[in-house]
């Protein structure tokens, strides 16, 4: 259902994970929000997700995976209080992620990245060859996996509707429109104009995933590129107990009965189209990780685009040069593992101006100082 609104206090210019969550946190907060979300995007990277919460597996710097592991933190709070004021499950699910190692470099690898955040004081494990074959029946044999006991996933096309369906419970006003420019008055946001019209607002924030470069009249360039995911999913083994287990870029998660696979990332525009190439890779890394789904029947398959920026960091936090515009945009492959902090980070900013969260590495204003 789309209304017509003239005003708002918060305009959030994107509905998927990212721009729910912030609209959520802002309705929290006590404002009066309204999102523009043109539709269903095929493209879009919120429902193509496998909503894996990889803090501790995914490379990445330490500033981001403080920052992934406080995201991945909250939603045990999140998922119980969706659950209780939309009803929605979001299929919160913490029995750890393996990362398993089949040559030595990569063995190695791995075995240095648990002794580095066994250092910094996080839960996480070597498992030796046998450990895995254990835990793990259906995986290949290896030589060994990290594990982080306490990483996980959820059900990422349920979040984004739970995440939407609280923000209007609360107040939040979802609009049937594409952010096409934002009007600024004096280094103030003063309005957007919208596919459907006008709408005045004190604060705009920038939640547009990939299709945020294209918004016009913002005060910079936001160096977010769509980097294309592609997926599939095959039926999940009889009698195997779920699991997420990656190797290398890829990564099989048991959801819905199915074992999801994934992920492509390809540079080549706003083009969402599956490929031949993509699937065989794809498929080629999932049966490396489990033997069992080689013979397994009808695949599903899809894409989606991630936006991506130059280091690898989202963008968000305030625009330097014009007040009450606000950027939440840019996370790449850490979308639904940061979309709670970063609703939380922006309600916090629109209300008080800062963060208690240190944001210094995700500014906006990085790429062009």
């Amino acid at each position: 259902m789309s209304h017509k609104v003239s005003s708002c206090e918060v305009l959030v210019a994107g509905g998927g994970i990212i721009g729910a969550a912030c609209a959520r946190a802002a309705t929290l907060a006590g404002l009066r929000v309204a999102i523009c979300e043109p539709g269903p995007e095929p493209a879009a990277a919120s429902a193509a997700s496998a909503g894996i919460l990889g803090a501790q597996i995914e490379r990445t710097d330490e500033s981001l995976r403080a920052l992934g592991l406080r995201g991945r933190d909250l939603y045990e709070s999140l998922a119980a209080s969706l659950l209780e004021t939309t009803g929605i499950d979001i299929g919160l699910w913490r029995e750890g992620i393996a990362s398993l190692a089949f040559d030595e470099p990569e063995a190695e690898r791995l075995r240095d990245a648990v002794a580095h955040q066994r250092q910094a004081g996080l839960r996480c494990d070597w498992l030796e060859a046998g450990d895995v074959a254990e835990r793990f029946p259906a995986a290949a044999p290896c030589l060994g996996a990290l594990f982080a006991p306490e990483d996980g996933a959820v059900h990422a096309p349920l979040l984004a509707r739970a995440l939407l369906a609280d923000a209007k419970r609360r107040g939040a006003v979802v609009i049937a429109a594409r952010v096409q420019r934002i009007n600024t008055i004096l280094g103030r946001a003063t309005a957007v104009e919208t596919s459907t019209g006008k709408i005045k607002a004190e604060h705009v924030i920038i939640a547009a995933g990939a299709w945020s470069p294209r918004i016009e009249h913002l005060p910079r360039a936001l160096p977010v590129e769509p980097v294309r995911g592609q997926m599939a999913a095959l039926p999940w083994p009889a009698g195997v107990p779920r699991a997420i287990l990656y190797y290398g870029h890829g990564y099989v998660v048991a959801r819905d009965g199915e074992a999801l696979m994934g992920s492509t990332m390809e540079h080549v525009g706003f083009d969402n189209s599956v490929t031949d190439s993509g699937l065989e890779d794809i498929l080629a890394n999932a049966t490396r990780l489990f033997p069992a789904l080689a013979s397994r029947g009808p695949l599903r398959s899809w894409a989606g685009l991630r936006p991506v920026t130059p280091d690898g960091r989202p963008i968000v936090g305030a625009d330097p040069d014009v007040r009450g515009l606000w950027y939440a945009t840019g996370h790449g492959r850490n979308g639904v593992l940061l979309a709670a902090l970063t609703g939380e980070i922006i309600a916090s900013l629109v209300t008080t101006g800062t963060s208690e969260i240190e944001i210094a590495s995700l500014a906006p204003e990085r790429f062009t100082s």
